[in-house]
């Protein structure tokens, strides 16, 4: 293994935890799969896979979050591994998914420890708080970030360390029937998120630019680039209008009002 491969493991694994670290600090941007994958990428030495992988796993987050102490699959935890992998190997997107997504999906149960133990260590810094032994809370509070970063550092230290050679062999026990199920799924999980965000959006309203952007992606193969570029236009022009209509309403009311007051001084 070369000097860059090794350096390349290690900024994997630093991403991997940092990543964890940043999104529960102040800064909850970097932790999203098109910004890892770009890092990512950008470790490995291979953008373009990264963010065709990025972007796969982005669009599954789509309509995912997880609020109120739920879990969610870690998806950027599975663009980092899924980037490593098709790099490194050159295997492509299709085993990035086949192995970032049980990854991700394996994070969940690494979270749930985490905030178990966590749990407890909040208590006991609340104790020591109690007995004024700040100097011993303050070295508790920093088990915390530690904690929460080796819930994805130790699973791309595994994948690191055990290289693609284990990855390769994973992949040959396991049935062709499982990844390319993961792959089907894969495909799908996109869907869901966008049928989960169109289940909140006010669709009814706005179903004229939903049908006219499936009739460029689906009959015109505009790509997603020239799609967002011509809804943001659509989004602009409307902004603009309704700011103009509700102006013009308000100006329309102040003159009614004017002119009955005018009227009632004409009359008196």
């Amino acid at each position: 293994m070369s000097g860059i491969q090794i350096l390349q493991d290690i900024l994997i694994i630093i991403l991997a935890g940092y990543m964890t670290i940043d999104q529960n600090g102040l800064v909850i941007m970097s932790w999203f799969p098109v910004i890892v994958g770009t890092i990512a990428g950008i470790i490995m030495g291979d953008l373009t896979t990264a963010l065709t992988i990025a972007g796969t796993f982005q669009l599954m987050m789509l309509g995912v979050a997880a609020l109120g102490g739920a879990s969610a699959p870690n998806y950027g935890l599975a663009t980092i591994i899924g980037v490593f992998i098709a790099t490194r190997t050159g295997t492509g997107i299709k085993s990035a998914i086949a192995v970032g997504l049980p990854v991700g999906l394996l994070a969940i149960q690494l979270e749930v420890v985490a905030r178990i133990i966590a749990n407890f260590l909040a208590h006991k810094m609340q104790s020591d708080n109690n007995k004024s032994s700040w100097k011993k809370m303050n070295l508790e509070a920093w088990l915390g970030p530690i904690l929460f970063s080796l819930q994805t550092a130790l699973p791309a230290a595994l994948i690191v360390f055990f290289g693609p050679e284990v990855v390769t062999f994973i992949l040959k026990v396991v049935p062709k029937w499982v990844t390319d199920g993961l792959t089907v799924a894969g495909g799908m999980l996109p869907v869901v998120g966008i049928g989960m965000l169109l289940h909140y959006m006010p669709v009814k309203k706005f179903l004229p630019y939903i049908i006219v952007g499936f009739v460029f992606a689906a009959y015109l193969n505009i790509g997603v680039l020239g799609i967002a570029l011509i809804g943001f236009a659509a989004a602009y022009w409307y902004f603009f209008s309704e700011s103009k209509k509700a102006t013009e309403v308000e100006t329309a009311s102040a003159s009614g009002v004017q002119d009955d007051d005018e009227g009632d001084d004409y009359d008196e």
